[in-house]
């Protein structure tokens, strides 16, 4: 049994599709991301499968209990720690923990193991009201709040937002060492750089899923050879190698910009001499290795050109 089943789920605000037509499954002790900006349908996504949002139509079962029917029994087996922060911020810390574990009928006590290396971080701070911590201890205390109950499922709405980098690493480590505890994981980021930290991920755009694969795997479909170029003016660059009949893709990258050609297996001599006619001044080439959102831009392309 899958530890969520989503089946072709629609939700519709106003004239808005924000979820259009999702399916994916989510194994038992899988860490699985929801990987997409802002405005792509992850947190309607995740509302309904924590069913605090009916679905306009499609199915959903968490742990086997569907999301309309056994709403009760899902709740008390799934943890949730929302994109923003809704703990109680004129509670101390230990009282915010222990008002939630005695919501689930438990005590920290009871699955302190659970909790112990994340809690032991904020311990120091347990009676400073939570409003007053730093962003990254509010993390840590959400994340404790989420799982004193022990849940099932995990389910955390872009945690690592608005956090330092510091800060991003430890709560990633974490979540490796929950996963020890066979404690299913569904996490959302529109950073893509976290999609690698994850068993798999869905990557979703306009409420629609692109793809679903593990991360090395939608890496290596990439259908084409990719080029960094760069050059003294890079604008220009940009926009002449746009307006080129065998170019295919072409997009801001950093530093450099990101190049697919119309035609295969091109090398970067090739790359050069179709430059060359645009006279760039310092021009640099290189073939590189594709990343999560290289895949992530091409698939939002392509869904764009079947949308047309």
């Amino acid at each position: 049994m899958n530890s969520v089943d989503a089946k072709n789920i629609t939700k519709t605000y106003g004239e808005v599709k924000a979820v259009d037509d999702v399916s994916f499954e989510v194994a038992k002790g899988e860490l699985f991301g929801l990987i997409g900006p802002d405005g792509a349908g992850k947190t309607s996504i995740f509302r309904i499968l924590t069913t605090l949002l009916l679905a306009d139509s499609g199915t959903a079962t968490v742990e086997g209990h569907d999301v309309i029917k056994d709403y009760q029994a899902i709740r008390n087996k799934l943890g949730y720690m929302p994109g923003k922060f809704s703990l109680y911020q004129d509670l101390t810390v230990s009282e915010n923990l222990n008002f939630f574990a005695t919501l689930f009928g438990t005590t920290i006590e009871e699955n302190y193991d659970l909790i112990k290396d994340i809690y032991e971080q904020i311990k120091p701070f347990s009676n400073r009201r939570a409003g007053k911590l730093s962003g990254g201890m509010k993390q840590k205390l959400a994340l404790c709040c989420a799982l004193i109950h022990k849940p099932e499922v995990l389910f955390l709405d872009e945690p690592t937002t608005g956090v330092d980098v510091v800060s991003r690493k430890e709560f990633w480590d974490m979540l490796a060492k929950l996963k020890e505890q066979n404690i299913s994981i569904v996490v959302s980021t529109p950073y893509m750089d976290e999609a690698k930290l994850c068993d798999r991920i869905a990557l979703i755009q306009n409420g629609k899923i692109m793809s679903v694969d593990e991360p090395e795997n939608i890496v290596r479909n990439f259908p084409k050879t990719l080029f960094a170029v760069k050059a003294k003016n890079i604008y220009k660059l940009l926009e002449d190698l746009r307006s080129d009949n065998g170019v295919e893709s072409c997009y801001a990258f950093g530093e450099y910009i990101h190049v697919t050609f119309i035609t295969e297996n091109e090398e970067e001599q090739t790359v050069k001499d179709l430059a060359e006619k645009y006279n760039p001044e310092d021009f640099e080439v290189k073939k590189i290795t594709p990343t999560i959102e290289d895949s992530f831009i091409r698939l939002m392309h392509e869904q764009q050109v079947k949308t047309e």
